[in-house]
């Protein structure tokens, strides 16, 4: 019979066992900006903040270390892994919190989450060696192609109404049978382009018709100009050097600038296994110059103090182009993949993981820590000056539409009011009279033509 004593241990070690709190889950992972830094004793970070809110969302409590060898994780010809992914192979983690790329060989080691992060790779480099300065007609770049369509649509009616104003008022031009016009059409566009530039060309308009179609073109002139002038100081002091290298096809083209990306990364086998023959260039020629680098913080300060061109994650190297104004990053990006966390193969939170994520990212959490932690301090200082365009002026070009308008319907008046008249004295209708002085106005080339070949003819 046993022993009531070992009845009592018995039941006093399941009663233990029963109230013992979990165990902290082991979480592997690697410094990096703003990923995972140290403040005193304190963590923070993108994925130390991801990681407290998952941890309360399922509740779970963790403890954080380093990972032993720096890395993120790569098989080797033997078949075994190295960094985070390698710790959580072996046992050592029960997950790896990082900037980790979800990959397919990496899939068949371990288990990997939702992605909580997409991102794909392009490159870093110096501005002042990445940037291209014979642009000779980049001061055009200013206004936009609509901006300078409206332009010269503008000069070339109000030229045109310049011209029709000058011909058609009486107070311009009172004798067409006896009277040269000034106001041809070829004057009228030196006139209206010696206004635009502000230089001026005379004779100026006599009739009040002509006058207020000038002055809506001055006033046209001055807000155009000023806001050219505007955009172009702000050019000036600005970043507006066009980019000379835009893509990966310009990187391998050339042989000036170095480049390579972190050692033993998904990067670099994104690079060793593609099948496109730009990428596998790029991979033989980092293999041959042996141009990697051993870090993230390695390739950043080689790509500011070298002619170098680091190759990485691209919301990696958004966050390194925010802290160090001097780098830029190109436009283009391939090989778009997600970060994951990693746990053990057959690990039961994965289910609960990814949904959480899923859950943060329908709920903007995630979008919430992506601006918290990618805020940049070059966006003000580094702000181009962007093409104006027509509609940021639309007020003015209206306003100058209504002066045309009213500009010819005063010359018409004017010919109209002197056409009464006549019409009153000879008693004739005065739309005979108006009919009368347009011919003579419009027609009087032809007309005086015809009359000199008349007389050559009886000579």
């Amino acid at each position: 019979m046993a022993s009531p004593w070992l009845h009592l241990f018995t039941a006093a070690l399941i009663a233990g066992l029963c109230t013992a709190e979990p165990q902290p889950l082991r979480v592997t992972t690697i410094k990096q900006e703003p990923y995972t830094m140290t403040k005193g004793s304190e963590w923070e970070g993108y994925c130390i903040d991801l990681l407290s809110t998952l941890a309360s969302k399922l509740g779970f409590k963790y403890d954080i270390h380093l990972v032993k060898d720096g890395r993120y994780g790569v098989k080797d010809e033997r078949g075994d892994w190295s960094g985070m992914i390698g710790e959580v192979v072996r046992g050592e983690a029960d997950l790896a919190m990082a900037p980790l790329t979800l990959t397919a060989v990496r899939e068949a080691a371990v288990d990997m989450t939702k992605p909580f992060m997409q991102t794909g790779l392009s490159f870093i480099m110096r501005k002042d060696i990445a940037s291209d300065d014979s642009q000779y007609l980049s001061f055009l770049n200013l206004f936009s192609t609509e901006m300078w369509m409206g332009i010269l649509v503008a000069y070339l009616l109000t030229s045109f109404c310049i011209y029709l104003a000058a011909r058609i008022s009486p107070f311009e031009w009172d004798q067409p049978q006896t009277e040269d016009n000034h106001f041809t059409i070829s004057h009228s566009f030196w006139y209206t382009i010696g206004a635009l530039t502000l230089q001026g060309a005379g004779p100026h308009p006599k009739a009040f018709s002509g006058r207020v179609i000038t002055a809506i073109w001055w006033m046209f002139s001055l807000v155009v100009l000023a806001s050219y002038f505007a955009n172009l100081s702000s050019w000036l002091h600005s970043d507006n050097k066009q980019l000379s290298i835009k893509s990966f096809e310009d990187l391998a083209n050339q042989n000036v600038i170095q480049y390579g990306t972190l050692k033993a990364s998904s990067s670099l086998a994104f690079f060793k296994n593609s099948n496109n023959p730009t990428y596998r260039r790029i991979y033989e020629n980092m293999e041959r110059q042996q141009s990697y680098s051993q870090s993230m913080d390695e390739g950043i300060r080689r790509a500011q103090e070298e002619n170098y061109a680091f190759i990485g994650e691209s919301v990696s190297l958004d966050l390194a182009v925010a802290r160090y104004c001097n780098l830029i990053r190109c436009p283009d990006i391939i090989g778009m993949r997600g970060y994951s966390i990693a746990a053990p193969l057959g690990s039961p939170m994965m289910k609960n993981l990814s949904i959480a994520i899923l859950q943060l990212s329908e709920s903007g959490e995630l979008d919430y820590l992506r601006s918290k932690w990618w805020a940049s301090s070059c966006v003000a200082e580094n702000a181009q000056a962007s093409p104006l365009k027509a509609s940021n002026l639309k007020g003015v070009f209206l306003l100058l539409a209504l002066g045309l308008g009213v500009g010819i319907a005063m010359a018409l008046m004017e010919l109209a009011a002197k056409s009464r008249s006549i019409a009153n004295s000879q008693r004739k209708s005065c739309c005979s009279v108006l009919t009368t002085e347009l011919s003579q106005r419009f027609g009087r080339g032809e007309e005086k033509t015809s009359g000199e070949t008349d007389e050559k003819c009886k000579a």
